[in-house]
């Protein structure tokens, strides 16, 4: 029996990616509509865009002994392939393929469907989604390969998998960080709110370090990396900036700070009272009066 309860309620679902409710009355192969059927396990291959990378061994294990006991219960979902239509890749349901090799089955239930590669990589997405079996990477790969290789715009995607488009964008930054803390996500030591919290760090794989020694959660982790931000940049001015922060402090009489940015920079002069102010007004102008007489000589 297929279990349909997991089709809807994200984007446009399987359902209707898939076409029409299985007729389960078919027995024979006609590849113009969906057919249920049995075939043997050597006949499937794993397929091209499956979005998940990494399967648990202990979730596979359990799986293999439900298989023993009770078969495949839910049919796996494959296409038939280009080079070889006796043969079929998988699009959804390789957990259960896997699991059923282990078992020793021979045959296993199967919907086969022609599905376009794009149609193909959005069911594979979907599902995995449902499921919530991807990592905060994977699902990022995901929504990528549908952006690059099938043109999808972050607008359609997110219509056809039910999220927003700004989560779909979120998740793709991710995809920016450093190899060890997409590591560290994929192992789910790392949640991707803690990973976004990272991405605008100048060290995010140190800081990831300190996130998961100290247990930190995710708003405390944003707290951290705007803290250790505003240090840095401090920390980072080059040895002029320091000198002429210096000297105008000594000059002026009082604390004076300057920052930069991409568009120039600012500077900061602190004061105490007006007269502070008023010395400092005195100060420039003569110091212009000066320049002007150097200028006429």
């Amino acid at each position: 029996m297929i279990e349909k309860s997991r089709r809807y309620g994200l984007g446009r679902g399987l359902s209707t990616l898939l076409g029409e409710p299985l007729n389960k009355h078919k027995s024979t192969i006609g590849f113009s509509s969906e057919v249920f059927c049995v075939v043997s396990s050597k006949k499937l291959q794993p397929g091209r865009f499956q979005p998940r990378r990494i399967f648990d061994h202990n979730s596979i294990d359990d799986l293999v002994k439900s298989v023993r006991e009770k078969g495949i219960l839910q049919p796996i979902l494959v296409r038939p392939r280009s080079k070889d239509p006796e043969s079929f890749e998988i699009i959804s349901g390789e957990r259960r393929w896997r699991a059923s090799q282990i078992a020793l089955l021979d045959e296993v239930p199967v919907i086969i469907r022609n599905l376009s590669d794009r149609e193909a990589m959005e069911v594979a997405l979907i599902d995995n989604l449902q499921r919530r079996d991807l990592s905060p990477i994977e699902e990022a790969e995901g929504y990528c390969r549908l952006i690059d290789e099938f043109l999808h715009t972050q607008e359609e995607l997110a219509k056809t998998v039910g999220k927003s488009r700004s989560h779909i964008a979120n998740m793709m930054r991710l995809l920016g960080l450093p190899e060890q803390i997409k590591n560290m996500l994929n192992d789910g030591i790392l949640t991707a709110g803690h990973a976004r919290a990272l991405l605008t760090s100048t060290n995010p794989v140190f800081l990831a370090k300190l996130v998961i020694k100290n247990g930190l959660n995710v708003r405390q982790t944003e707290k951290l990396a705007n803290q250790r931000e505003k240090k840095t940049s401090k920390t980072n001015k080059n040895v002029d900036l320091l000198a002429l922060e210096r000297d105008m402090t000594k000059l002026l009489g009082f604390k004076v700070l300057i920052t930069l940015n991409n568009k120039g920079g600012r500077i900061l002069m602190k004061y105490s009272t007006l007269e502070q102010l008023d010395d400092v007004l005195n100060r420039l102008s003569n110091g212009l009066h000066g320049i002007q007489s150097q200028l006429k000589r």
